[in-house]
């Protein structure tokens, strides 16, 4: 390995760590970063970066996951009982909550989820599970995401150490 390959990876796992962290924490874009990451270090350095079926695999992921993200908050409201009106109050809520990080993104669906179903006509109780529901599929979409961004930080460190192992 020279020094410019050294000097690529670091820079590009230090952005891949950030996009990890962002698969946690609001307003980072997390697995899209991971993704993009790879892409420009494959640009830089061309045949020496990841393979094209590994940025297949990484694409594959970074959809799955954003996929999750907006599907987990929308799942664990309805688990607890929300109506539509739940579901889409927990996600404009997580929308609108991106404005105030980092409390902003757990209270959002909350309060969303909950003044949906209340202008809905149902009852406090009620309202209040399907918010509920809707932070506990919050939280168990971040964990899904940080598995696929650990995932996809790890693929990608062991294919290039395979690939520069092979070259010799």
């Amino acid at each position: 390995m020279t020094a410019i390959d050294v000097t690529a990876l670091v820079v590009t796992l230090l952005v891949m760590i950030l996009g990890a962290v962002g698969a946690v924490l609001p307003g980072l874009p997390g697995t899209p970063l991971i993704l993009a990451a790879a892409i420009v270090h494959r640009l830089v350095r061309g045949d020496a970066g990841a393979s094209p079926w590994v940025l297949g695999v990484l694409a594959l992921v970074t959809v799955l996951s954003v996929g999750l993200d907006f599907l987990a908050s929308s799942i664990g409201a309805r688990k607890l009982g929300a109506t539509w009106r739940g579901v889409l109050g927990s996600f404009l809520g997580a929308l609108l909550g991106m404005a105030w990080l980092p409390l902003g993104i757990i209270v959002g669906p909350l309060v969303g989820a909950v003044s949906l179903e209340l202008l809905g006509g149902r009852p406090w109780r009620d309202a209040g599970k399907a918010g509920l529901g809707a932070v506990v599929g919050l939280f168990a979409g971040a964990v899904g995401k940080l598995a696929c961004a650990v995932g996809m930080i790890g693929l990608f460190v062991v294919h290039l150490l395979l690939r520069w192992i092979a070259a010799g």
